[in-house]
This record gives structure tokens, C-alpha cells and sequence, in this order.
């Protein structure tokens, strides 16, 4: 009885361990690939607040300008662009964004644009309607996919299938928090910059500011969307490697259990022969 126990629980302890080196070498993919994306994002910012400090030039300084980019509708419907992830192992990095996202569309009439394969996955299952999907871009996008995604997005914007867009992603503070947040794209609401320009600056735009703007927006779109996916993706790693830490301790802890255990039946077998060699000598 004491042997076949002790079987059950080694074959137990080599299972444990085997599952152990698997998350163990999640860990270590999820942290080298953090440590780029982290390097990625960093890149990126520059470029975002770059175009949004022009842009925030020709608003302020054109008199009477006005854009249909800037212009508030009537909300009928409202655009959703919800960047998830690309595999689950992540804790609760999926679930938290897409929590937030499903309460910000509550009572609205919500479309979706899909990034990421989870994220694709969970809403063609909900009840609003996905107008754009992409699966599989969150690690390799670059500022050209970004952009041309961003004209999709904007072309569905000109057509009037919604009057409003948000980008719900995750954000990321630091290795151990990422935290799931939305903002506003369309129309621009474009903060004053409180700084008044120089003495004698003029600056002429051609063919006319309303135009360079609107050629400006796509790119600035892009820069958001841009930001928010490689942002998404650090925070997926980050919170992989996170839920891959947590789950190797948990099996060095469970190994460690059944180390214990299995020295403990060794030991009840080894007093039971003890015991019955002592018994049989007694008899004779």
C-alpha cells in the first residue's frame, strides 16, 4: 500500500515539474519580450506629442477654424477601437480591459474595432457588432500598419457609422501594474496650450489650415492607436511574466509538499519492514 502511494506521488512530483520548466520558460520569453516593447514605447512618444502639439498650433492660431474632425455630432452610435491580447497565461490582463470597455459601452449603441486575437475572440460573441478586426499585429506594428489602420478606422468615421471613437487599451506603468484605461479620439478635443507665441511668429499653412490639419489627423490617429497597441502589448508581457513567476513559486511550493510527503511514506515503509522483521524474529 505504502509503495503504491509513493509511486502516485512521484509520478506527481515529476508532472509538477514538468509543468514548472514550461512556465519558467514562458517567464523568460515574456520578460525578454517586455524588455522590447518597453524600449518600443518609449520610442513612440515623442512622435505622438509631436503632432499633437501642432495641431494644437493651428487650432490656436487660426482664427475662426473649424474642422469635421474637431466638430462635435449628434451621437447616434460610438466606435470602440479595445486592444487586447494576443494569447491568454496573462492573469487577468484580458478580462480587465475588456471589463472596462463592456461598461463604458454600456446603453450605447457601440461598434467595434478588434485588436488582438483575444480581443477578436470575445466580441464576435457579444452583442455589438465588430466592424474591423486585426489579429496577430500587436508585436511587430509599425508606424506604416498603424497608419493604414487608422485610415480604415477614419473612412468608417467620414461614412457616419459612428459619431464618437474611443481606444480602450491597457496602460503600462511598470512591471508589476498595467492598468486598463480609455480615451477619447474623435472628434479632437485638443487641450489649450496655455503658452502664447512669440512676438512676430506667423505661420502660413497651405493650402489652408483646415486642410494641413486634416492631413494631420490620420497620422495623429495613428500615433494614438500606435501608442495604445505597443502599450497593450508591454503590459501583456509584463503581466505574463507576472502570472508565470507567481504559478513556478506555486510549483516549487506544491514540489516541496510532496517532497515531504513522499519522505514521510518512505519512512512509514521503512519503520513498517522495521517492524515486521522485529515481529518475525520475536516469533522464532
Amino acid at each position: 500500500m505504502a509503495a503504491s502511494s509513493m509511486k502516485d506521488i512521484k509520478r506527481r512530483i515529476k508532472s509538477v515539474q514538468s509543468t514548472m520548466q514550461i512556465t519558467k520558460a514562458m517567464e523568460l520569453v515574456a520578460s525578454s519580450k517586455l524588455r522590447r516593447a518597453k524600449e518600443k514605447a518609449e520610442e513612440t512618444r515623442p512622435f505622438f506629442d509631436t503632432l499633437y502639439a501642432v495641431m494644437s498650433e493651428i487650432a490656436e492660431g487660426t482664427k475662426g477654424f473649424t474642422s469635421r474632425f474637431t466638430t462635435p455630432r449628434e451621437v447616434k452610435s460610438v466606435g470602440y477601437i479595445v486592444v487586447g491580447g494576443e494569447r491568454g497565461l496573462a492573469g487577468g490582463y484580458n478580462s480587465n480591459v475588456f471589463k472596462l470597455s463592456d461598461a463604458h459601452m454600456k446603453g450605447k449603441d457601440a461598434k467595434v474595432i478588434a485588436i488582438g486575437k483575444k480581443a477578436c475572440e470575445y466580441y464576435r460573441k457579444s452583442s455589438h457588432p465588430v466592424v474591423l478586426e486585426y489579429s496577430g499585429v500587436g508585436e511587430h506594428i509599425d508606424v506604416p500598419e498603424s497608419y493604414a489602420i487608422a485610415q480604415a478606422i477614419l473612412k468608417l468615421y467620414d461614412q457616419g457609422e459612428f459619431d464618437e471613437l474611443y481606444i480602450s487599451y491597457t496602460n503600462f506603468i511598470n512591471t508589476l501594474t498595467q492598468e486598463p484605461a480609455i480615451i477619447k479620439v474623435l472628434p479632437v478635443n485638443l487641450e489649450p496650450s496655455g503658452q502664447p507665441a512669440g512676438p512676430g511668429v506667423l505661420t502660413i499653412y497651405e493650402p489652408s489650415p483646415e486642410e494641413v490639419f486634416d492631413a494631420i489627423v490620420p497620422e495623429y490617429v495613428a500615433g494614438i492607436l500606435h501608442g495604445a497597441v505597443v502599450e497593450s502589448f508591454a503590459s501583456e508581457q509584463a503581466a505574463r511574466r507576472t502570472a508565470m513567476e507567481t504559478a513556478s513559486d506555486n510549483a516549487q511550493e506544491l514540489v516541496n509538499d510532496l517532497d515531504l510527503k513522499y519522505n514521510r511514506a518512505r519512512q512509514a515503509a521503512i519503520t513498517q519492514e522495521i517492524t515486521e522483521i522485529v515481529a518475525g524474529a520475536g516469533a522464532l
